[in-house]
């Protein structure tokens, strides 16, 4: 299974590392995609990295000002912050959410990501950070 990954640069709460976790354990993941953001996108990485039989795949932004630079197994081309979501969504069969807001908001990155898997009808899971 190929997981997707969007979430909030200011990173996850406990709450939420802790439900990444069990899904984690809850799915056999084959590939990871993420945006190789600081915050969430790092520490769901760093998680994902535990399995050493899943291949990590990096989606970096053109403008690198909050890259991670997380050692993934593969990085692909930088891409606008928009596209490059897209992609994510795109490359997965079930994207994961982390957003830092309980309720969907407009100028979210994470957000964003979200209504374009709505869109596609692709399955997704937010884990909200209350």
């Amino acid at each position: 299974m190929i997981l997707g990954f969007t979430g909030t640069q200011e990173g996850m709460t406990q709450k939420q590392k802790e439900e990444f976790v069990a899904l984690l354990s809850k799915y056999s993941v084959d590939e990871f995609h993420h945006g190789d953001c600081v915050g969430s996108d790092f520490e769901a990485a760093c998680f994902v990295r535990k399995n050493e039989k899943v291949i990590i795949y990096s989606h970096p932004p053109i403008n690198e000002y909050k890259r991670a630079f997380f050692k993934s197994d593969i990085i692909l081309p930088k891409k606008d912050f928009l596209v490059r979501n897209k992609d994510i969504v795109n490359a997965c069969d079930i994207l994961i959410a982390t957003p830092k807001e309980m309720e969907e908001v407009l100028r979210s990155g994470t957000w964003s990501t979200i209504r374009y898997a709505k869109k596609l009808e692709k399955e997704f899971i937010v884990l909200f950070p209350k």
